[in-house]
């Protein structure tokens, strides 16, 4: 695929995923908790396995271990900054649930980017490995969105504003899709090295901030059978395609 289309690919992929979040909210106003939960794990699963048996493989047999690790501490390294820089989202009463979502938002826009650059550096290694990242990376995207809009909405924000907001949040992932995709182009070594970026972000996005926020929402076995759920699944795509 050439980088235009890879780029709209992410584009794409980001706002019909944060969308769908988005759209569901409208209709389910007031998503349980349980349900939250399994679906952070799902799809927190999903990255995991694809990263674990999929990305960073691909990655290895592009151009060895070094520079594929190297651009896995980079990535954990952009995500930490990211962190730093972001507002801390403060308690949890009714009157903050609209500046919560409007956080979550920034969160997921800012999050998007390394995914997109996920995107356009595994389409740029083989189409397959590209459409599998695409496509757990939409799944992800929707729990995501959903995410957002909840709380959105119980704000009192409405319908069609909240829908607007969340697929806003998708478009840095068509950003970072043609990013990938261009330092893809240049060399092999860029390729690994972008992917490699792309598996830190990811890794640390999912144990550090996914299983965590899926565990607060419900203390059950929840959290771990979606996790084991996401993590079946994302086996099951990856030998798929």
């Amino acid at each position: 695929m050439d980088i235009l289309s890879i780029t709209l690919t992410g584009l794409f992929v980001g706002v019909i995923g944060t969308g769908l979040g988005g759209l569901l909210a409208v209709f389910y106003k007031h998503p349980s908790k349980i349900f939250l939960s399994m679906a952070i794990a799902i799809s927190g699963g999903l990255m995991l396995s694809i990263v674990c048996f999929d990305l960073l493989p691909e990655a290895f047999d592009i151009s060895g271990l070094y520079y594929s690790l190297l651009g896995v501490v980079i990535g954990v390294i952009i995500v930490m900054i990211m962190e730093q820089v972001m507002p801390q989202q403060s308690g949890g009463q009714d009157t903050q649930y609209l500046k919560t979502g409007l956080l979550m938002g920034a969160a997921i826009a800012i999050h998007n980017l390394p995914e997109g650059l996920a995107i356009g550096a595994s389409f740029m290694a083989s189409q397959n490995v590209g459409l599998g990242m695409a496509l757990v990376i939409g799944l992800h995207d929707f729990p995501e969105g959903l995410s957002m809009a909840a709380p959105l909405m119980a704000g009192g924000m409405r319908g069609l504003d909240v829908l607007y907001y969340t697929i806003l949040s998708g478009i840095p992932t068509g950003v970072g899709a043609f990013i990938g995709a261009y330092m893809g182009e240049i060399s092999p070594r860029l390729i690994a090295l972008s992917m490699g970026i792309a598996a830190g972000c990811m890794l640390y996005m999912t144990c550090g901030e996914m299983f965590p926020m899926a565990n607060d929402l419900h203390k059950g076995r929840v959290t771990t059978v979606g996790i084991l759920i996401g993590i079946i699944a994302g086996i099951i795509i990856t030998e798929m395609l």
